[in-house]
């Protein structure tokens, strides 16, 4: 089910910084016509931090909607307290989304075992196939191939996003955790070698502005086409470097804006991307092809 080229998308804002959710229906629907495979809504790369819970909750109904059950959503229902992520989780699945993704908590770095804890009391909490986002570039804490073993056996633990970059580590937890524990890239650019250590696919930032390029390069690489997964990915590199040459989502929420996708606008303390950052962006963009 979650598989593929998998969006982690944007929330789109108006000028005054409210939340735009005719631009966000419009781009899932874009999303969709494109072929990308799911979308994960109010993930880092949707601002969830400064996001209010009923803002969250909004945005997660306003994705399925658009969905209309056309592709899979994915919902953001992390946080670093355990309480609230669960407040969330409920809230997903009483909206009707076909998974949550949970980030490590944050700030409070927990031991190994108080994530395992974390996550099972989620677990325990509701049926919906759980992710378990593992970002140590954000949350400081990694969560180890031991204890997401552990978290595997849970019938409700059905994967991960990793975004460690560690092109090891998807090995090692395709032998911990068995080929049914799915395995998802948060790094765009390490996408194929990703797939080819055992991963199932990636929640894409890039998937936002390229969605039909990050969508073919999957389904090139699931039909064998080796060669023509990696050319995408080579035509994809200045955009991938592009996105991140500042914090996410900037560069990304500027991109969408070239595109119609809401404005040029992100919230505190985050900001909008500077000059010379825009310019790199829109030059990849054009290079790519997605501006003419």
């Amino acid at each position: 089910m979650f598989q593929g080229s998998l969006t982690a998308l944007i929330t789109p804002m108006d000028e005054d910084g409210n939340i735009d959710f005719a631009a966000y229906k419009r781009l899932i629907a874009w999303q969709i016509a494109e072929g990308t495979s799911g979308i994960v809504p109010v993930g880092t790369t949707g601002e969830s931090p400064t996001l209010t819970h009923e803002e969250h909750k909004a945005v997660v109904e306003a994705a399925i909607e658009a969905a209309k059950g056309r592709v899979p959503v994915m919902a953001g229902a992390g946080s670093n307290s355990t309480a609230e992520a669960i407040e969330l989780a409920k809230h997903a699945q009483k909206a009707g989304a076909g998974a949550v993704l949970v980030v490590t908590p944050y700030y409070n770095k927990p031991t190994q075992e108080g994530l395992y804890r974390h996550y099972k009391a989620i677990a325990d909490a509701v049926t919906l196939p759980i992710f378990i986002y593992n970002i140590p570039g954000r949350s400081v804490i990694d969560m180890s191939v031991e204890t997401m073993a552990r978290l595997a056996q849970l019938p409700n633990i059905a994967g991960v996003k990793d975004a460690t970059a560690n092109l090891t580590r998807p090995l090692h937890t395709l032998r911990a955790c068995g080929p049914d524990f799915i395995q998802l890239s948060g790094e765009d650019h390490t996408v194929v070698s990703y797939l080819a250590a055992g991963g199932h696919g990636c929640i894409s930032v890039t998937a936002n502005v390229a969605p039909r390029l990050c969508a073919e390069m999957h389904a090139a690489w699931v039909r064998g086409d080796v060669k023509a997964a990696m050319d995408i990915q080579m035509r994809l590199l200045p955009l991938h470097d592009s996105m991140f040459c500042e914090s996410n989502p900037g560069p990304v929420k500027y991109a969408a804006s070239l595109l119609g996708f809401g404005a040029n606008n992100v919230r505190l303390p985050l900001v909008p991307v500077a000059e010379a950052s825009a310019a790199r962006v829109k030059a990849a963009m054009l290079e790519v092809g997605l501006l003419h």
